[in-house]
């Protein structure tokens, strides 16, 4: 399930999966960075990613910057039994790059990391 939430800029991806809780939130947190590094093409690059788990809730942040404009992205993740749900406010980085690829690189990258 993909789509925006109320705010227009906030997209939510699930991705369901068949692992422990304990083995997705391990493979998340190793490998979250990698999801938004995917996005990045010159002269887009992502810069001062930021992690932090509370329970099976990770909150991060990174900036997405091309020459002088930065944008900063926001969100979380949610590890439950039988899901993955993440949460990422985008801010301005839709006009950089089309939700279509936001969304199919970080669901290509999720379910990699789950297999």
């Amino acid at each position: 399930m993909t789509g925006y939430c109320r705010n227009r800029h906030v997209m939510r991806v699930a991705i369901s999966h068949s692992k422990s809780k304990a083995e997705v939130i391990q493979a998340v947190d190793r490998a979250m960075g990698d999801v938004f590094q995917g996005l990045a093409m010159p002269p887009l690059t992502i810069v001062d990613a930021q992690k932090s788990w509370n329970g099976s809730v990770m909150t991060f942040s990174l900036t997405a910057q091309m020459g002088f404009l930065r944008n900063p992205i926001s969100g979380t993740v949610e590890v439950t039994d039988r899901d993955v749900i993440i949460d990422a406010d985008l801010g301005i980085f839709n006009r950089f790059v089309s939700q279509a690829k936001v969304q199919a690189t970080i669901e290509s990258k999720v379910r990699g990391l789950l297999t």
